[in-house]
């Protein structure tokens, strides 16, 4: 199983559209994105932290699962690699911190995610 862990913060950051002004939509905006794209995941895991979480409710939408971070997001993302060990896992950030603790997991850039995405 092919599976994309999405650092939303990092993704959403990533562009300087007036994210900063409305972070619940922006979350919106790039959740419905990932749910319309035509990716080569099986799954999508998209994981929210402080106010981007009002944007979408932690559940799952067709093969995008959205997760809530209760605290650090990065140790959320963290915790969702692992859960999904064993598997084909990609991430899609820039935070080299947060990639320098997942050596498993093969990089995506977030402005690549964003063209495939068209937002």
């Amino acid at each position: 199983m092919r599976v994309l862990v999405v650092d939303a913060a990092n993704v959403i950051g990533s562009v300087p559209d007036g994210w900063w002004a409305d972070r619940p939509g922006a979350a919106q905006r790039l959740h419905a994105g990932l749910v319309a794209a035509s990716l080569p995941h099986d799954r999508v895991v998209l994981v929210l932290e402080g106010r981007a979480r009002d944007g979408v409710p932690a559940g799952t939408d067709q093969r995008v699962e959205t997760v809530h971070a209760p605290a650090s997001g990065d140790d959320e993302i963290v915790a969702q690699v692992e859960a999904w060990a064993g598997h084909d896992v990609t991430i899609a950030s820039a935070d080299r911190g947060l990639l320098a603790r997942i050596p498993d997991a093969d990089p995506l850039g977030p402005r690549t995610l964003r063209q495939q995405l068209g937002v």
